[in-house]
């Protein structure tokens, strides 16, 4: 084979090398690094918990943006699902980023890439939360919207999910807006129902007469999951490498926006007595505890469009107990650095083998020049 031809063959195969690191290995070199929190039961529920995938639509979403950040989100959880093998994935809503607009048939392409981007096996479940991008904020929330959503993601907007007597509260927070209206009054309805026959069941008066016509439920506090946090001033008080820029941690929250309400917020609390809180909403990280008891986790978003560190959480969760550890993804300007860095030494090396480099070099010794 020709010099040209062998030198041919070596870029191409550095290239694709090169392609298979930036956009395969790295995500089990990083990914490896995670770990289930220490248990010393086999019974704990182990689940992965992720928030804020904002697949793009069609108005706000440049082909190659969908392209290169679905990739990035296919390629970790499929990488993370075949390393960890949990037995329940929730994704805490903003699950798409313009389902508030998307038309019928823009809607059904969301679900088809979802579906393939969020592939699992049969033995893994998969339980998606309602989010203000996927149904539309409050004032433009409608019962169609919200009828699409829990057809396609077989979610109620209140519901208690119990595996082995741990019970997952699943709440679509975006109608905890307050004001009566009917998608709102119907949730906090169904809400009160859950929590009265889950305070029966904790206090074992299934049969008193006032809890007679309850659901039964394992009689442990609820993990309470939902899109938009509990209410909080800001995000002062967070920490951590995920955790919001520091011009942006002390700007005050707006209730219903930003955060639900303090109304909303004591009731949850109230009825509930939630011994965890997960959330999304921020697109970064944070745990504050309310009331000096009731302890929260805010799940930074797993999109590199969000944030150039995404991350999920591993968590392990028993009637009584429940340990956590984060997972970050590989960063978004690492993996760059890897195609620039890379590339240029591979064009280097090519261009030496080409001698572009190797001209004839005069240097001169006591008067005299010599050529090397």
């Amino acid at each position: 084979m020709m010099a040209s031809g062998r030198l041919a063959v070596s870029f191409i195969l550095a290239m694709v090398c090169l392609f298979i690191v930036s956009e395969y290995g790295i995500y089990y070199a990083v990914i490896l690094r995670c770990y289930w929190p220490d248990s010393d039961s086999h019974s704990d529920v182990r689940a992965l918990i992720l928030s804020d995938t904002h697949l793009l639509g069609t108005i706000k979403g440049h082909w190659f943006d969908k392209l290169r950040r679905e990739w990035q989100m296919e390629r970790a959880f499929q990488t993370s699902l075949w390393l960890f093998k949990p037995e329940v994935v929730f994704i805490l809503g903003d699950v798409f980023d313009e389902g508030k607009w998307s038309s019928p048939e823009d809607w059904e392409d969301d679900v088809r890439r979802f579906k393939r981007i969020f592939r699992h096996p049969s033995d893994t479940e998969l339980v998606v939360l309602i989010g203000n991008h996927d149904i539309g904020f409050h004032y433009d929330m409608t019962q169609q919207k919200l009828e699409r959503f829990e057809q396609v993601f077989n979610v109620t907007s209140a519901r208690i999910l119990t595996i082995r007597e741990v019970n997952f509260l699943l709440v679509n927070s975006v109608a905890l807006h307050g004001d009566h209206c009917p998608i709102c009054q119907r949730v906090e309805n169904e809400l009160y129902k859950l929590s009265d026959g889950l305070n029966c069941s904790i206090q074992g008066t299934e049969h008193d007469d006032h809890c007679k016509n309850t659901d039964t439920f394992a009689p442990t506090a609820p993990i309470l999951l939902q899109h938009y946090p509990l209410y909080r001033v800001s995000d002062a008080m967070c920490t951590g490498v995920d955790a919001a820029p520091m011009n942006e941690r002390y700007h005050q929250f707006h209730e219903r926006y930003d955060v639900i309400s303090q109304v909303a917020s004591r009731k949850l609390l109230w009825w509930f007595r939630p011994r965890l809180i997960l959330s999304g909403h921020t697109h970064s990280g944070c745990e504050v505890v309310h009331e000096n008891r009731y302890p929260e986790v805010s799940v930074p978003s797993f999109n590199w469009r969000n944030r150039n560190n995404p991350s999920f959480i591993l968590g392990l969760f028993s009637r009584s107990d429940f340990r956590l550890s984060k997972c970050f993804l590989p960063e978004e300007r690492s993996i760059l650095a890897l195609y620039c860095g890379s590339g240029f030494t591979i064009a280097l090396v090519v261009l030496g083998h080409l001698k572009l480099f190797r001209r004839p070099l005069h240097f001169t010794i006591l008067g005299k020049h010599k050529t090397l």
